[in-house]
């Protein structure tokens, strides 16, 4: 009768509730409960008076998922031949060099042996410079407008999401290489134009997040997962160990044109200085540069004692020379980033720009001599999607190596696209094909001196236009 002021629903809700709670009352649930609770107690505590402490080698295993360990699951095989958790082995790349073997190499080596013996014949060969010239960028655009994607160009080049490529620098054949995230890498002589012009390797464990050839020596492959920097020699047909650690790597780049040393940086935030003469795999410096995670590293392409470093919201520019353990100081930064910093990297000629891309959705640009914003600017249908320890979706934007003053992003706008600015935020070109790309390319690399460009996907195609 004291809720006549309410509506016809919220009465019939009061009524339900105050009989369900009769319901339950009757069941005496609560009592049972605490007699339950009660008994569990005093038998916990009879075992635990009995028990033994066990040592760690009596512990089980920790059961590890087989799909990311790359195990097959077995046949459906009867329940009495299951092996116990501590019995079963998964494969792990062991510590060391390791030789060039493919992974399916009963099936395909005398593809294996011809494609190794091509990428040991173009590395010979000297590598001419390309010619810059004076940027002329109509012109830059009808070489854009020329280069196109075929059927033939694409390929699954390795099992899962592509993460790093890299392209030899041979202006006589076209050799791509492609990480993803299982710790693949696969080459691909696109010029071969047939089956036989891939093969896959495991030199890694885990994902394959940065990969660059050597500049002085193309015959050298140099890979970098979380835990290991490695160097694919295909003279020796060996991948070499360089650097090991639990630092979970993020990615590298050559301090000197010889590619002795490398700026290696990790998740967490530090970065490290490897020395490939000296021996043993460990670093010759870890610095602490005050970011909590650490994306990428560039080194400036005329000053190299400059280098560049973006993180969580962090861009800045340090200078190698006065690296510590502790308490480095950038020598400048890049303003304006509330989001996460997916890359940063210097102009490729006179390092006079520097183009960052951010969750945010937008486009950078800066002139790295006086640290000034020239430009932003947002790309449509372009959402960046980033995760710790995985690469940020649609991915980095690089810098044409050909052109100062252009760089190459992936895009999600419909149909899929490889888009081309120029660092005055005009949309150059962009690189589509209703009928053979229909995916994100979110890693691309462009070749030094020819007009090729290759984006990957996130099921380890390649397309090549």
């Amino acid at each position: 009768d004291g809720d006549s002021h309410l509506s016809a629903y919220e009465r019939k809700r009061l009524k339900n509730i105050t009989e369900n709670a009769k319901f339950f009352a009757a069941l005496k649930l609560h009592e049972s409960a605490a007699r339950l609770n009660q008994l569990t107690a005093k038998r916990q505590f009879h075992v635990t008076k009995r028990a033994k402490p066990k040592k760690a080698e009596d512990l089980p295993a920790r059961r590890r998922s087989m799909r990311l360990l790359r195990v097959e699951p077995p046949d459906f095989p009867l329940r009495e031949t299951l092996a116990s958790p501590a019995e079963e082995e998964y494969p792990q790349v062991p510590v060391g060099p390791l030789p060039m073997v493919p992974e399916d190499e009963a099936e395909n080596s005398k593809w294996t042996e011809a494609l190794l013996s091509t990428w040991m014949r173009i590395s010979e060969l000297k590598v001419e410079d390309a010619d810059w010239g004076t940027p002329d960028i109509k012109r830059y655009q009808e070489s854009l407008s020329s280069m196109v994607l075929r059927e033939e160009n694409i390929r699954k080049v390795v099992k899962a999401r592509v993460c790093s490529m890299a392209i030899h620098p041979s202006k006589s054949t076209i050799l791509v290489a492609a990480g993803d995230k299982l710790g693949h890498i696969g080459l691909w002589n696109v010029s071969c134009g047939t089956e036989e012009g891939a093969c896959i390797f495991i030199p890694h464990s885990f994902q394959v997040s940065c990969m660059h050839f050597s500049p002085c020596n193309p015959a050298h492959l140099l890979s970098l997962s979380s835990d290991t920097l490695r160097c694919g020699d295909v003279t020796r047909a060996v991948f070499d160990e360089i650097c090991r650690g639990e630092e979970n790597f993020s990615c590298f780049d050559f301090l000197e044109e010889n590619a002795c040393t490398a700026l290696v940086a990790q998740w967490d935030g530090p970065v490290a200085v490897v020395d490939r003469r000296t021996p043993g795999m460990s670093s010759e410096l870890s610095a602490d540069i005050g970011f909590r995670r650490t994306r990428t590293v560039h080194v400036h392409p005329v000053d190299r004692q400059y280098f560049l470093a973006a993180g969580s919201v962090d861009v800045c520019v340090f200078d190698i020379r006065y690296l510590k353990a502790k308490g480095n100081k950038p020598l400048s930064s890049l303003p304006g980033h509330t989001k996460s910093v997916a890359s940063a990297y210097f102009s490729p000629v006179t390092g006079s720009r520097v183009v960052t891309v951010c969750a945010d959705d937008k486009l950078r640009i800066f002139n790295s001599k006086n640290i000034q914003v020239l430009l932003i600017f947002k790309r449509q249908s372009n959402k960046i999607k980033t995760h710790k320890n995985s690469q940020p979706k649609p991915g980095w934007a690089i810098w044409d190596p050909k052109q100062e003053h252009c760089f190459l992003v992936g895009s999600m706008a419909q149909p899929r696209q490889i888009q081309v600015f120029q660092d005055n935020g005009a949309l150059l070109h962009s690189f589509c094909n209703v009928d053979c790309l229909g995916s994100v390319c979110s890693i691309n690399v462009v070749h030094p001196s020819q007009n090729v460009l290759v984006g990957g996907n996130s099921s380890g195609r390649l397309h090549v236009f």
